[in-house]
């Protein structure tokens, strides 16, 4: 990069890095605080600062190995001359001190050299837990994939328009973007775009939505008089797309815990021209709500609140964020949910329980438990699933376990379940 760093570009990256360090609230929501606090940060400062940031946040564990007392300053050097490209010519302005010196010899340091745990730049407690089923190789292999940037994944809504035409308009706008690779509903942006001014996202044609977040929906198939509840809907992305595929029929509910998130669904309905999305508040798995249902849904799924681990191409903050004993609650509350969901099932209905997690504990664990206290499910294979939508996609034959470095996608799984007739 041949553009000088200013003094004004450093201050506002090691302020942003200060408060988004200790990860005590997820970093999106630290830097949009932090931006509304600096309005005389111009766009091109902020995409500098964000990126910094992210930047810290995905190879923290590194940069902290390689720098004199891992001092917000030093992170911020760091990343911009190892991981962002700057030469140190273009920081010469704002170094000071002894920084020229030890920034040279960083920029030489081989980091193929560093222990596994620094390379992989995962937390000890889940590079154990990866281990038991997973080789070194591979662990390292996943790891670099979610050291990276996710790329933007959009999904059609069917409703509005068919994929060809949004790529075509897309190509027209002068932003490149192709077909996702398994998804029949996405669309990979090439590079970024301001997509909320654009005419297709204002009028609902397209919805920002991981790939894998777009399988995860398929999976539910739901028929177009089906009642069908999303448990945990949050924001609604999935919910959209089964309001899609119901073709705008049957009654689908959207259930959260925080008035927060069904709050953000609200415009996303507006947008998608649905009719068939009832989005209702619940105070919890006992929610009356709830027991009014049971028996009665034809379709239900569990997006289940875990450690978001497959997601720290966009979340890397969540590597400090989540802990242990964070895991075990939350496996507590994964089974109370999986439990309220499954009794809204009526006879031959489907139940799909997923989560955006690389653990055993958060995915299999949970669904292995439910099916032992519950003979009247049984397991329906993803692959058989999938193969109906003309889909196949390697590693997802028994469960849908969907891999960054494998499949490009974030990390998620899944299973589908069936209540006996």
């Amino acid at each position: 990069m041949s553009a000088n760093l200013t003094r004004i570009q450093l201050d506002a990256i090691v302020h942003a890095l200060a408060v988004a360090l200790p990860a005590r609230s997820p970093a999106d929501a630290v830097l949009k605080h932090f931006f509304r606090d600096h309005k005389a940060l111009g766009s091109r400062d902020r995409a500098l600062v964000a990126d910094t940031v992210y930047s810290v946040l995905r190879r923290r564990r590194l940069l902290e190995a390689l720098t004199p007392s891992a001092a917000p300053r030093e992170l911020a050097l760091a990343s911009l001359v190892k991981l962002q490209g700057y030469g140190i010519g273009s920081l010469e302005p704002v170094l000071r001190g002894a920084e020229r010196t030890w920034l040279a010899a960083l920029k030489a340091e081989d980091v193929d050299r560093q222990p596994f745990e620094i390379r992989a730049d995962l937390p000890d407690w889940v590079i154990a837990r990866l281990r038991r089923r997973l080789a070194d190789e591979e662990i390292l292999a996943l790891a670099k994939s979610l050291q990276h940037p996710a790329p933007l994944d959009l999904r059609v809504n069917t409703l509005k328009a068919p994929r060809e035409a949004v790529l075509q308009r897309l190509e027209a706008d002068g932003t490149p973007a192709a077909p996702t690779r398994w998804s029949p509903l996405g669309v990979r942006v090439r590079e970024k775009v301001a997509l909320n001014k654009h005419p297709m996202y204002l009028d609902g044609a397209v919805e920002v939505q991981d790939e894998g977040s777009q399988l995860l929906g398929l999976l539910v198939e739901p028929r177009r008089s089906d009642l069908v509840v999303d448990f945990c809907a949050g924001a609604g992305g999935k919910t959209l797309q089964l309001g899609a595929a119901m073709g705008s029929h049957g009654r689908l509910y959207a259930w959260d815990v925080s008035d927060k998130r069904l709050a953000n669904l609200t415009p996303r309905l507006r947008r998608s021209g649905l009719s068939n999305v009832h989005p209702q508040r619940i105070a919890g798995e006992n929610d009356t709500k709830v027991k009014r249902l049971r028996g009665k849904a034809d379709r239900v799924l569990v997006d289940a609140p875990c450690t978001g681990l497959g997601t720290l191409r966009r979340n890397p903050d969540l590597k400090t964020r989540q802990t242990e004993e964070g895991l075990a609650e939350l496996n507590a509350k994964q089974s109370a949910i999986l439990e309220a969901a499954g009794s809204l099932v009526k006879p031959g209905g489907r139940l799909v329980y997923g989560t955006c997690s690389l653990l055993e504990e958060e995915n299999e664990a949970v669904v292995d438990r439910f099916l032992a206290a519950h003979p009247d499910f049984a397991l329906v294979p993803c692959g058989e699933v999938l193969a109906r939508q003309g889909l196949s996609i390697p590693g997802c034959e028994r469960y849908l376990r969907l891999l960054p470095h494998v499949h490009d996608t974030d990390g998620f799984f899944a299973a589908v379940l069936q209540r006996a007739a």
